[in-house]
This record gives structure tokens, C-alpha cells and sequence, in this order.
């Protein structure tokens, strides 16, 4: 199972310092949204002369302008990009015609999407459809709950990804749930010695 290892609401020199660490540990590294609003794609693509084999996601949370959108990430270098379940049909079709000409992956949030909604976008094959509980909302979430409740609904999805209370002692049990990777935050990032904790999380998905 991957580790996906997101960077949020940092500065840009926290922000490369922390890819620096992270790159050849985790298998992926994702730019925030909050950085993409804050230094833009054109300066971030930087990352990139670090990244060794991991992969970096930029979290562009697309919901229209998919070509330009999606063209213009990958174009910086970035292996996979995100577009919003709740955006139109329409988009996450430029969206995945774009991945898949550029032979890229595009993740699909489901933040926030109704079952109906998600029936009528569950067919891309490719993409990755992202579990997300959403950081404003109360309350404690379940991971492996919402992966077996998903997993049940829509069995024709077969690349899941997860984010939001993933804790390290939630990984055993989503690591039976079999899905493809996890996203794991602040609970990496906000740590005193952020590289053994990645080495935590990574030991606990193998």
C-alpha cells in the first residue's frame, strides 16, 4: 500500500526543506492547495529537482477549466493531479482524456459527494477516487468504516486512496481493507522528528 505525505499551510521554504526529507521515502508527496494558492504551479514545479522515484501530487482540487488546469500541471512536472468529485461530468472527462494523454493520474476528491453523484462518475478506470473527510467539519472519522461502506457501494471502483483521520494505529486495520494508498497530514508533519514518523507509517503499510 502507498503512502501519499501531504504538505499544507507552510511556508515555501518549509515546504521545500520538507520535500528534501520526504522525497525516495514516501511514495508520494503532495503540494497542498493552500501552497498552489499561495506560490502558484510556475514556482513550485521547483519540487520537482528533488522528488528522486517518489511522485508528486499537486492538489489543484479542480472544478472547471479542466484542460488548462490539468495541461498546465503536468506540464510543471507533476505526476498526479486532483480534480473535485462535485465538478461536472463534463470537466472530469477533459480531466481524464488530459491524464491519460500525458499517461498521468488523476485523483479524483470526493469531498463532500452524494452516492448519486458518485454513481455518475464511479466509471473512470484509471483514476484514483480519494475517500476524503473534510478538515472544517466536528467530529471523529472512521477510516476503515467509510472504506467498507464504500467498497460495498460501489464495487466497481478499484483504486482507492484515503485521507483524513488516518492515525498510525488506523493503518493496520486499513491495511486489510486493501486499497492503494493513504494519506497521511499533520499527523507526519506536525511531528518533532517528521522522518522516523513517515518510517512509522511506512512500516505499518508494508
Amino acid at each position: 500500500m502507498k503512502l501519499q505525505t501531504a504538505i499544507d499551510r507552510v511556508s515555501f521554504d518549509q515546504a521545500e526543506e520538507m520535500v528534501r526529507i520526504f522525497a525516495g521515502k514516501t511514495d508520494i508527496i503532495e503540494i497542498g492547495t493552500s501552497l498552489i494558492k499561495d506560490y502558484g504551479l510556475l514556482s513550485l514545479k521547483e519540487f520537482n529537482n528533488y522528488k528522486k522515484d517518489t511522485l508528486l501530487l499537486a492538489d489543484l482540487k479542480t472544478c472547471d477549466e479542466g484542460v488548462y488546469e490539468f495541461q498546465q500541471g503536468y506540464e510543471q512536472g507533476f505526476d498526479i493531479l486532483t480534480v473535485m468529485g462535485n465538478s461536472s461530468r463534463e470537466t472530469l472527462e477533459k480531466c481524464y482524456h488530459v491524464s491519460e494523454s500525458y499517461q498521468k493520474t488523476m485523483l479524483i476528491d470526493l469531498l463532500e459527494c452524494s452516492e448519486e453523484k458518485i454513481e455518475e462518475i464511479a466509471d473512470f478506470e484509471n483514476a484514483v477516487y480519494c475517500l476524503h473527510t473534510s478538515v472544517d467539519k466536528s467530529g471523529v472519522s472512521d477510516p476503515v468504516e467509510e472504506i467498507r461502506r464504500f467498497k460495498k457501494r460501489f464495487p466497481q471502483v478499484r483504486r482507492i486512496s484515503i485521507a483524513g483521520g488516518v492515525t498510525l494505529e488506523a493503518c493496520k486495520e486499513i491495511k486489510k481493507e486493501k486499497i492503494e494508498w493513504v494519506i497521511v497530514g499533520s499527523a507526519i508533519t506536525k511531528t518533532n522528528d517528521m522522518e522516523r514518523v513517515l518510517e512509522r507509517f511506512k512500516e505499518e503499510l508494508q
